[in-house]
């Protein structure tokens, strides 16, 4: 057990992309964990989509030991968290198991807007921030104005603000030092009633689940009986220890330390993250207050591709929610693609991680319908109810009002950009709050615009608008009334239901013909002509057709008399008749997934 007053809980917070994983990279190294051969970039970022994206997705802990000037050794709990707006959550479960937080700005973007964020989240915590400027090794770093930027965008002091390069190690040293001189030791007692938060967990297919646990108060020993607080659920602890990279046993875990503990819980169901867990014996007086409930804001139904697979889908689903909080699902069922589940994600991009990691780690093969958020229906009867999936959409004659959510969006971008950016922001229904100069290079654009509008291609359009410069941040509002309709798409005049979308009625129309197009593109061709047809109620709006494939029937006739050809087209035809009465049309994955995908014009 360590002494709480020679513990640090601390973090890294920043907008994505500002070194983040790098600095960690540099800590671990410095802390001698693991052998230089075995050393690689991102040691944090464990998984495959990780390393490829080059962003951070899931907040991962390691116990770093350090031997600071005052010849004393300290243990340093560091918790690396994802950058990107979609993964915020996984950033305030993170701030939750600290008393300090390290800030990166890059020394050649300056302050962003997930910058201000996550710094207003670790404030809500009431955490010790340290500022830290990195990549000064560029030459494009402008420190000095990184410096008057963290006075006056953060309010706080610029001068304090240590200047460091990830890459190269300048400065690491020194940060140590800061991160045991101003964060705060853990204020707990290892002698009163084991008061630890669940702040991560994950699945191991040999030990169950294995929590990730902070203890803010009172001893956990192997062989103890916990007890986890939101269910009652006792369990023997069978294995307890730190994160150094691998999991390490130790015999005992003491107030103020982060670290794992290995229950024989097989049911993923009963670890909830923001559960406390106490002794079964002794229990503490109240749970810890956990965090606020996260509240999806894009929805979409995920289905296997064999039905038989069902049942091994949700046991993915459940281990991966274990992995992942902000996931949610329910049972779904459509009439196309048979029994499935409807999934809520923060984002877009959340909502692309959760489908690779389901085909990559759990080795499903999976259908996802178009991406959806929840509108609000004001009904004749005078009832409202919410809707995020297009088939539970009731009949128009019975709706008298539709409301859909909108976002605060907050840009921040060089001046040159404001003009793009503001004819963006336009062209997706938003309506300009307000326009700040930061200084005179940087300008803070407010706008309130639908969710449903950014939830396609907005941040890449963003970002090629900008050249990479603007950055964006959001937070959901509330509703306001829109003209919502339903969407439906018909092959060869059977509604496919799972393709259904709920749509802003003066947009249907180039969603529908959008639509259309990349269903003719890869829908594969038939030996009969397949109509697809975009639709709202009976009304067609847009139709493409699939050409036929034709077998060149007139390949053995050579000379002869032209009915001869003509009698062998003429049957041909009616065969083809006969084809298209009792033809179906086989859809693969990428038929669906081509319908998520924005178009390569649209992009441009």
């Amino acid at each position: 057990m360590i002494e709480p007053e020679l513990i640090r809980n601390f973090c890294i917070i920043a907008h994505i992309d500002h070194g983040k994983s790098t600095l960690a990279d540099r800590f671990i190294e410095k802390a001698n964990l693991i052998d230089l051969r075995k050393f690689q970039d991102q040691m944090l970022d464990t998984m495959d989509i990780e390393r490829e994206r080059g962003i951070t997705i899931k907040s991962q802990a390691v116990s770093l030991p350090y031997q600071a000037k005052d010849g004393r050794t300290y243990m340093l709990n560091l918790v690396d968290t994802p950058g990107h707006v979609d993964f915020s959550y996984e950033v305030s479960r993170a701030i939750s198991a600290c008393e300090g937080a390290i800030l990166v700005i890059d020394a050649t973007q300056g302050v962003e807007a997930q910058t201000l964020s996550n710094m207003y989240m670790a404030l809500e915590h009431d955490l010790e921030i340290i500022p830290v400027i990195n990549k000064i090794d560029m030459p494009a770093a402008d420190v000095e104005g990184v410096r008057r930027q963290i006075d006056k965008d953060l309010g706080l002091d610029g001068d304090a603000a240590l200047a460091v390069s990830a890459k190269l190690g300048t400065g690491v040293d020194a940060l140590f030092e800061a991160i045991v001189e101003r964060i705060p030791a853990p204020t707990g007692r290892s002698e009163n009633p084991l008061q630890a938060l669940i702040f991560d967990s994950h699945y191991d297919p040999y030990r169950g689940a294995v929590i990730h646990l902070r203890l803010k108060e009172g001893a956990l020993r192997k062989g103890m009986h916990i007890r986890l607080m939101s269910t009652g659920a006792v369990h023997e602890v069978e294995e307890i220890g730190h994160f150094r990279i691998t999991a390490v046993p130790t015999d005992e875990l003491g107030a103020g330390e982060v670290g794992y503990c290995i229950a024989g819980i097989k049911s993923v169901r009963e670890v909830r993250v923001g559960d406390t867990v106490t002794e079964d014996e002794r229990p503490c007086t109240s749970p810890l207050p956990g965090f606020k409930e996260v509240k999806p804001v894009v929805f979409s139904s995920i289905y296997p591709i064999e039905s038989a697979d069902y049942e091994e889908l949700r046991d993915s689903l459940e281990k991966l929610v274990l992995n992942d909080a902000s996931l949610i699902f329910e049972k779904d069922h459509s009439l196309a693609l048979g029994f499935g589940f409807r999934c809520g994600y923060l984002g877009l991009l959340h909502l692309e991680v959760v489908q690779e990691r389901l085909e990559r780690e759990y080795g499903q093969s999976i259908i996802m319908t178009a991406p959806s958020v929840r509108y609000k229906l004001l009904l004749k009867d005078g009832s409202t109810i919410y809707i995020d999936n297009p088939s539970e959409y009731p009949d128009p004659a019975r709706i008298e009002s539709a409301e859909e959510p909108y976002i605060k969006a907050q840009v921040i971008t060089p001046v040159e950009y404001v003009g793009n950016i503001i004819s963006l922001c336009l062209a997706k229904r938003g309506t300009q709050q307000s326009f700040t100069h930061l200084d005179e290079k940087r300008v803070e654009l407010t706008f309130e615009m639908p969710l449903s509008e950014v939830l396609f291609d907005f941040y890449d359009k963003l970002k090629s608008t900008s050249r990479g410069y603007a950055s964006f941040d959001y937070e959901v509002t509330g509703y306001k009334p829109v003209e919502l309709v339903k969407l439906d798409f018909l092959i060869n005049g059977e509604p496919l239901d799972a393709l259904s979308m709920l749509v802003y009625k003066p947009n249907a129309y180039d969603r529908a013909r959008t639509v259309c197009e990349r269903l003719r593109n890869n829908i594969p061709r038939q030996q009969f002509k397949v109509a697809v047809q975009g639709a709202i109620g009976s009304q067609v709006i847009a139709r493409e057709t699939v050409n036929p494939v034709r077998k060149d029937v007139l390949a053995k006739c050579y000379g002869g008399d032209i009915t001869r050809k003509r009698k062998l087209l003429e049957k041909q035809k009616e065969g083809k008749k006969k084809l298209k009465m009792i033809g179906n049309v086989e859809l693969g994955q990428e038929v669906f997934l081509s319908v998520l995908r924005a178009s390569e014009d649209e992009e441009r």
